[in-house]
């Protein structure tokens, strides 16, 4: 990439991403942050967000990278990346929708857009804010490890060690794209949520009121949380009640996990309709924990670092999680819940029934003191800094 020249104007910066970006909190994240600075076009599924000046609408059918999937798996079984890639329709749709060398900086979201944002040869430079480790994403399925795998090894080793800077969610993600990939130093920024003064903590009072809110993935295990919580009563009746507000996903898993909640006794486990993204924090703050087992399935797995954690804390709640490495260390470091000893509904229910409404008040009120400091103007300084840095804004 050319050295970094002041504009004149206000840099254009590209925020490139294969999500629906109305529902990325992360994206959207972003573009707040870019459009003070800065005039910020977005690409991407959906339709134009607050904050952009301008958006090119990628076309939902345009979601895989070929549409036979015959096709795709001839290409991807010979290791034809880089035709793959560059042959798709939506690649070539976003490579006529933004001309090479239209725009200053392009801020490319997770590794498969990184070889298109080099493509487009912005004119100060690439960042790359990747959302996951990718090589190891989906390392759980034997599939993915044999035709996906090697593609985001492709991306990364051809096109992310390209990028001027890079940003990843979460430490052991980072020091893994280091020592793998030779990147250095990328820079960590959380998947924090925006600091929110409206919310104190709401008295603590049995059964304690736990949430989950998330995507419905089978790989989630959702229904070991559900278990918990119906072993936790069947200890001491009347411990805990449980509500998972479910993102649209697998509906065969969604029925599966609204006939378990239906089958145990006094309507203690519930699964609710989603609620929208600006409306999470004020809907999660009417419990007292926020509930999370992320099984250790693969690499991202174990170092998962979600946004529902700092959703969490913004509503006020004390969190009961499974001893994942990052989130773990965010509970310990500030106070704000309980780490189980592993992954079991039966650990979890005996936490559960241990657990004083004195304890968990003194969590949230952890919570709240800690808001403002997990909150993600801290976080954003970072991509702040880096976008910055190659617009050339001191």
């Amino acid at each position: 990439m050319t050295e970094a020249v002041a504009p004149a104007v206000r840099p254009r910066i590209l925020v490139l991403s294969f999500s629906e970006i109305q529902r990325d909190p992360r994206v959207l994240r972003q573009i707040r942050l870019f459009s003070e600075f800065a005039d910020v076009v977005t690409c991407g599924y959906g339709k134009a967000v607050e904050g952009a000046v301008e958006h090119f609408e990628v076309p939902r059918n345009l979601e895989r990278l070929r549409t036979g999937s015959v096709s795709l798996g001839l290409l991807l079984g010979a290791r034809f990346h880089e035709r793959l890639y560059f042959d798709s329709e939506r690649v070539k749709l976003v490579r006529r929708l933004v001309p090479a060398g239209s725009v200053d900086v392009v801020v490319a979201n997770d590794a498969l857009a990184v070889p298109l944002a080099v493509a487009l040869r912005p004119r100060l430079g690439v960042h790359a804010d990747l959302h996951e480790y990718a090589p190891r994403q989906g390392e759980d399925k034997i599939v993915w490890r044999l035709l996906i795998g090697p593609m985001m090894k492709w991306a990364c080793r051809k096109y992310v060690t390209k990028a001027d800077s890079v940003t990843t969610v979460a430490k052991g993600i980072a020091e893994e794209y280091a020592k793998v990939y030779g990147i250095p130093e990328p820079g960590v920024v959380k998947n924090a949520s925006p600091y929110d003064p409206r919310f104190s903590p709401t008295p603590v009072k049995l059964p304690l009121r736990l949430v989950h809110a998330g995507a419905a993935g089978r790989s989630r295990r959702i229904e070991v949380m559900m278990e918990a919580v119906k072993r936790a009563n069947e200890i001491k009746p009347g411990t805990a009640t449980f509500d998972v507000v479910l993102v649209p996903g697998e509906q065969k898993y969604i029925d599966e996990l609204t006939a378990l909640a239906d089958s145990i006794p006094n309507n203690a486990v519930r699964v609710l309709p989603p609620v929208s993204f600006d409306q999470i924090v004020p809907f999660l703050h009417g419990y007292d924990v926020g509930f999370y087992l992320c099984p250790p399935l693969n690499f991202n797995m174990r170092h998962a670092l979600p946004n529902k954690l700092f959703e969490f804390v913004q509503a006020r709640l004390a969190l009961l999680i499974g001893p994942s490495t990052e989130m773990a260390g965010i509970v310990n470091q500030y106070g704000i819940g309980i780490v189980a000893e592993d992954f079991d509904a039966e650990t979890s229910a005996k936490l559960l029934v241990a657990a004083t409404a004195e304890e968990i008040a003194a969590m949230k009120q952890a919570s709240h003191e800690n808001a403002e400091i997990l909150g993600a103007a801290n976080e954003s300084i970072i991509w702040a800094k880096a976008v910055k840095k190659l617009s050339g804004i001191a």
